[in-house]
């Protein structure tokens, strides 16, 4: 009896495991976006090249080494992420409540992982065939094997694993996924792909830098950084290597930046570090500088990376700020303290704070502009509360919509008979994450017959053309060559902030 219930204890997961991992994969998925973006720049600067016909015949060979990479890297990524949706499948699927948007359903469960994986399909050596594949393939674009120096420094490496009393033969499938909880397991599948997307990235560089090898002189370049760590706890050292897309190796760049220090820099690179401090996202900026044949130009470089804590985090469900007006979700958990004992305030503002569906859900509501401090408290075994965790948080409006008549904006043509039918002038949000609606409350409504003097502006209070009869019966009359200007368009939203919107002018033919 006492083995069983030992076998018991040892298979149940706490909440505070599942909620670590569960934020550590939201970080990693949030590099991959960054590094993505970066990796999408160097290729445009490829495409770039390509179109400057006395840089085809030496680009034209690396560019399709590169277009490669990037087709083996895609379809790698795709693959490691269709065995994350098997696996969410595998164990229950999705939670379909509200509170739980995209959110797994049975992030502790034990099975899925090892039937999938392991004992059944046996799908883990079949990653680890493909992630090994991917690195002899990378290697080979350079002309390098397994043994070179760029093969130690590559992201993506294939760790041995030791044998142990579970796992006597030392299998790299058992010792990555047996008896690992779904979360992890998709945590650790992120964390490969962020390795791809890193190795890509170093690939590219090296791409780069064989081009222009043999150049006497610059004639272009791009600052590239690249940090080595894209979640860290308070206390740790991040490094980044900053470098020129194409470079000599004799030409070595002047490095700034708004933190941290440059230790060394030599063949082409600045070797960067920094003590890590704060909580949440962190953004470095700086230049690169070097001497382009006795004059001196500079380029600005940008990267993030997340800290996390020991003691307490909060993370922002949807942006990395607050907008006023809108309930905005967070989720706080705070290590070695049960989420029943976690709370959330915000001192000195008129935030509304309220409790969402699961423990540590919030959703935060501001009224004011400006920046404000979260701050974590939980309550200890005196019935004391005692401050965790602090995270500052930028408290933004919410964007402006954009005004539209029959889905358009601006000034376009429309013709007469689909004119006629349009009831009036609609508030848009365009690419926001929040479910917003904003009401127009009024406009100024002109009609210019061709070869005729201009009616109006007409007041109109609403969205509706109906809302002035005036208005309603010369859009009844349109025909082409007239004009329509809809001008001091107001709307109003959630905040309660009246808004004069984009000005639409429409032509009939």
């Amino acid at each position: 009896m006492y083995l069983v219930l030992t076998a018991l204890l040892a298979l149940n997961v706490s909440s505070e495991i599942l909620a670590a991992f569960r934020t550590i994969n939201t970080s990693i998925k949030r590099s991959n976006e960054s590094i993505t973006q970066k990796n999408g720049d160097k290729y445009a600067i490829f495409e770039e090249s390509m179109g400057i016909p006395s840089e085809r015949a030496k680009v034209e060979p690396y560019y399709k080494t590169a277009m490669e990479v990037k087709s083996e890297s895609e379809s790698l990524i795709a693959y490691l992420e269709n065995w994350k949706r098997r696996l969410i499948v595998q164990s229950g699927g999705w939670r379909d409540s509200i509170a739980f948007p995209g959110e797994i359903a049975n992030e502790s469960d034990l099975h899925a992982s090892t039937d999938l994986l392991v004992e059944k399909n046996k799908g883990g050596d079949s990653i680890k065939t493909r992630l090994e594949n991917y690195r002899i393939k990378l290697l080979s674009s350079l002309g390098m094997d397994t043994s070179s120096s760029l093969a130690k420094q590559l992201p993506l490496k294939i760790e041995k694993v030791k044998p142990s009393d579970a796992n006597p033969k030392g299998e790299w499938a058992a010792g990555n996924f047996y008896n690992m909880p779904v979360i992890a397991t998709v945590t650790l599948m992120s964390k490969f792909q962020n390795d791809i997307k890193n190795s890509e990235a170093m690939i590219i560089d090296q791409l780069f830098e064989k081009i222009h090898e043999k150049d006497v002189k610059f004639d272009g370049f791009k600052a590239i950084a690249v940090p080595k760590n894209s979640y860290l706890l308070a206390g740790q050292k991040v490094e980044a290597e900053i470098s020129l897309a194409a470079y000599k190796t004799t030409a070595n760049p002047i490095v700034s930046s708004n933190v941290g220090r440059v230790t060394k820099t030599e063949q082409g690179i600045a070797y960067w570090e920094n003590t890590v401090s704060g909580t949440g996202l962190q953004t470095v900026k700086g230049t690169v500088s070097i001497d382009m044949g006795g004059k001196q130009e500079s380029k600005p470089f940008e990267f993030t990376y997340m800290v996390g804590t020991t003691g307490a985090s909060m993370q922002l469900d949807k942006m990395n700020v607050f907008y006023i007006g809108v309930p905005n979700p967070v989720t706080v958990s705070a290590a070695g303290y049960s989420m029943e004992d976690i709370e959330l305030t915000i001192p000195g503002s008129d935030a509304e704070i309220t409790k969402g569906d699961a423990l540590g859900k919030y959703n935060v509501k501001m009224k004011k502009q400006g920046k404000v401090m979260a701050v974590i408290n939980a309550r200890t075994k005196d019935q004391g509360l005692k401050q965790v965790g602090t995270q500052e948080i930028r408290v933004k409006m919410i964007p402006d919509p954009v005004a539209e008549v029959g889905g358009r904006g601006g000034s376009f043509m429309e013709p007469a008979n689909r004119m006629k039918v349009y009831p009036g002038i609609v508030a848009s949000m365009k690419a926001f994450d929040f479910d917003v609606k904003f009401q127009v409350v009024s406009f100024e409504f002109t009609y210019l017959q061709k070869r005729q003097d201009p009616v109006g502006p007409i007041n109109v209070t609403g969205p509706l053309f109906s809302g002035n009869k005036q208005v309603s019966d010369l859009i009844a009359k349109c025909k082409p060559g007239d004009k329509i200007f809809l001008e001091n368009i107001k709307a109003r939203g959630p905040d309660g902030v009246t808004r004069t919107l984009n000005t639409i002018i429409i032509t009939i033919q």
